[in-house]
């Protein structure tokens, strides 16, 4: 009884390992399940079109291309493959029986022999780690199951199938994982691409993925060998010498990127933003139109290319649908002209310039605080503030006089919109600009009156969103990266928004600062404001058509200034061409007014009143919008006073209305004063400004008056202009006897100041 238990226990033993390795075995999944389960290193972002734009690496710790169909192989790859490592693949039922005698009988004799494994037992390992090779080698029980698997394998799968799987899931070298990784990483080129000398190296890394590149060329050599030998192929020469300087220089490439396309910024925020739990698809559709990225990569590059000379290296483009919110092209780099390529400008934090003035002027207007006729002086301006005295520059130098509120904002002129945020006050603004998207990380009363002026910092994305606030007539919504319902909340009043809409695309009004054939203007209705940063160290232009917005930025990701860069030359020519890509085969219309706008016929009165009734007027009679209430006929200055800030916009129909706040002219016999600046005056130098550009204008009433500045003399007449410099002063007004008539003490502060421009167009 025990000698007949001795006999039998090897026999169960071996039968329940059958058992169990075939039941493993019969556990493989079919092909579907494995091609629906490949999981590429790198995700593809698919346009609207489904073209690919962007191809990024997701998983670090692999490399796997996408998966390649047999019949895109080329057929010298698949030739080498089964002569290298089983050239009787399409003959035998997964275990090639022959094989495997012949290598039972060398390794009882001790004599090297190939291996026995084929194709399919390979595969088999790949697709189940239990039959995988450790460092040891395998196991009986893994050889069995690897056998009994191949089998099952080669019954349930196809031949061109078991191929198919096996250049797709098998490692080729280091972190290289199936044919299209390796074939893009060191040949360069896709896998149906692919020649005798390239197959044979990539036949011979399957066998041996780490081998020295002497050793792999050398067993390149052979498998070329043996594929030019194949009956129709003659018996052409191999040069193996050839082939190892081939083998070596292959194996030092690494041609595929990490990321290759056309939208590199876009797909990193995307996403972030849509696959927050890391867990990234193979393909992820986007909102991008295709054609209208690659056009706006080409034109951002041939722009910046042209002002290389200008000390400017970097840009951003941003298109977005108005009524839904989607990115339709996102530029966040010139690529390769840039030396800060991985920045993406589209959310770098810039300071916008006179970009931030329409939001400005729409909330004047929605506040009745002005209207777009009334009249505003451009002219030199002191305000008085906490820390000094803050006195604007205009982007020419020059002032333009009284001028309307139209032609202010259109000709984008610095004086008069800081005087209108006078009458805001930067926190009411402050709170306008995150109404409608722009949330600033300070108060207003951190930045002051510079805030007219665009000081604060804010990325692209959410300024041309700003602006599809007033496209959408001050309807504000989010930037949407998928096709979707957008959700409107109110921002700005809708008659201001049309009013300041209308403005911007008005090329009359914006003639005296931009010329009349500037390359704002296009050839369909279109609204658009430029800036310019402090130091030009920023250049914008964002605007809007009937369906589209579109904001572009050019500067230095440095934050180096650029050398005589305009809204006109900067930013303007890369809008106006996306704008025309946009347009050049679909309208644009002006929008209709809203319900309860009210158009009148306005005219202007000349600066002075007229001696002989034959004065200029200030701007031609034309039709204007005004929110209702607002409205009057006639808009004129009827005194000569300085530091008036506008017209009244809040006067009856067909009135004639002074200038509100204008001080009545001095009268003779008066007492003579100083009025500007008042005692105590603390004036800081702008370091942006020229020198020589910087003035101090003194005012005083009272008549025949002599100034004298420190004990000098300065000048005469009721106003002079004064080129400040660092330290304390004497003021002094005097008559012509020399009699002290009145007296001030200011100090101006200031260093190092350097020629540079100031914030404007």
């Amino acid at each position: 009884m025990t000698e007949r238990w001795w006999t039998v226990r090897p026999w169960c033993a071996g039968w329940a390992l059958w058992v169990v390795c075939a039941s493993a075995a019969w556990a493989i999944p079919p092909f579907g399940e494995v091609r629906a389960d490949f999981q590429p290193s790198d995700t593809l972002i698919l346009s609207r079109e489904g073209e690919v734009l962007q191809r990024l690496r997701v998983d670090a710790t692999v490399r796997r291309g996408q998966w390649v169909p047999l019949d895109e192989v080329s057929p010298a790859l698949r030739q080498a493959l089964v002569l290298s490592e089983d050239k009787r693949f399409f003959e035998h039922s997964g275990v090639d029986w022959r094989a495997a005698s012949a290598a039972a009988w060398g390794n009882l004799w001790n004599q090297r022999t190939r291996g026995a494994s084929t194709i399919t037992m390979q595969l088999a390992g790949l697709l189940d780690g239990d039959w995988r090779q450790g460092p040891g080698g395998r196991t009986v029980a893994q050889k069995l199951g690897q056998t009994v698997a191949a089998q099952v394998l080669d019954r349930r799968w196809r031949k061109d199938q078991i191929l198919e799987a096996y250049l797709n899931l098998v490692p080729f070298r280091s972190e290289l994982v199936g044919i299209d990784a390796l074939s893009r990483t060191l040949f360069g080129k896709a896998a149906h691409g692919l020649d005798d000398r390239e197959a044979a190296v990539a036949a011979a890394l399957v066998r041996a993925p780490n081998a020295r590149p002497a050793l792999v060329a050398q067993r390149a050599c052979g498998v070329l060998r043996d594929m030019q030998q194949r009956p129709g192929n003659g018996a052409a020469r191999v040069d193996c010498d050839a082939l190892d300087l081939f083998t070596t220089a292959a194996l030092q490439r690494r041609a595929f990127d990490a990321s290759d396309g056309v939208a590199p910024h876009f797909t990193r925020y995307l996403l972030r933003q849509r696959f927050k739990d890391g867990a990234v698809p193979e393909r992820v559709p986007s909102t991008l139109r295709a054609p209208l990225q690659r056009f706006a990569v080409q034109s951002l590059q041939q722009q910046l290319r042209e002002l290389r000379g200008r000390h400017v290296e970097d840009g951003a483009v941003l298109v977005l649908d108005n009524a839904t919110g989607a990115v339709l092209a996102w530029v966040g780099s010139s690529g390769a002209l840039s030396q800060a390529s991985e920045v993406d400008g589209v959310l770098a934090l810039r300071q916008p310039g006179s970009t931030l003035k329409p939001f400005l002027y729409a909330q004047a207007i929605a506040e009745q605080r002005l209207t777009a006729a009334s009249l505003v002086e451009d002219s030199p301006a002191q305000i008085t503030t906490a820390s000094g005295l803050y006195i604007p520059q205009n982007y020419d130098r020059q002032f333009k006089g009284w001028v309307s509120v139209r032609t202010a904002l259109a000709a984008s002129l610095n004086v008069p919109a800081v005087r209108a945020l006078v009458m805001v006050t930067p926190d009411a603004f402050h709170r306008q600009l995150a109404a409608v998207g722009l949330p600033l990380r300070e108060s207003g009363d951190y930045f002051g009156y510079s805030l007219a002026l665009g000081s604060p910092e804010v990325p692209l994305l959410q300024l041309t969103n700003a602006f599809r606030t007033l496209a959408n007539g001050g309807r504000a919504s989010a930037v949407a990266l998928a096709d979707a319902k957008a959700h409107f909340t109110p921002a700005i009043d809708a008659h201001a928004a049309y009013i300041v809409g209308d403005i911007l695309s008005d090329g009359n009004a914006r003639a005296r600062t931009f010329g009349a054939d500037s390359v704002l203007a296009t050839r369909f209705w279109s609204a658009v404001k430029t800036g310019t940063s402090k130091d030009m160290r920023d250049n914008w232009a964002v605007g809007w058509s009937e369906r589209y917005t579109v904001g572009v930025w050019v500067g230095n990701a440095s934050g180096a200034a650029m050398h005589d860069v305009s809204g006109t030359s900067g930013a303007a020519p890369v809008w106006a061409a996306v704008m025309g890509f946009l347009h050049a085969r679909e309208p644009s219309r002006p929008p209709g007014a809203p319900a309860g706008l009210v158009r009148a016929a306005v005219r202007f009165g000349p600066a002075q009143p007229p001696p002989a009734g034959n004065a200029q007027p200030l701007e031609a009679a034309r039709d204007e919008w005004f929110v209702p209430g607002t409205q009057q006929a006639v808009f004129a200055i009827y005194s000569g006073a300085d530091g008036a800030y506008e017209s009244s916009a809040r006067g009856q129909k067909g009135s004639k209305t002074a200038a509100r706040g204008a001080p009545a002219p001095a009268t003779t016999g008066a007492a003579a004063r100083i009025t500007a600046p008042p005692p105590g005056t603390i004036v800081a130098l702008d370091p942006d400004i020229p020198p020589a550009r910087q003035r101090l204008h003194l005012r005083a009433s009272g008549q025949g008056l002599h100034w004298r500045l420190d004990g000098k003399p300065l000048g005469r007449g009721p106003q002079v202009g004064w080129l400040p410099w660092p330290g304390r002063h004497v003021i002094q007004l005097t008559d012509a006897a020399g009699t002290v008539l009145d007296e001030v003490r200011i100090e101006v502060r200031g260093a190092g100041v350097r020629a540079s421009a100031a914030p404007g167009r």
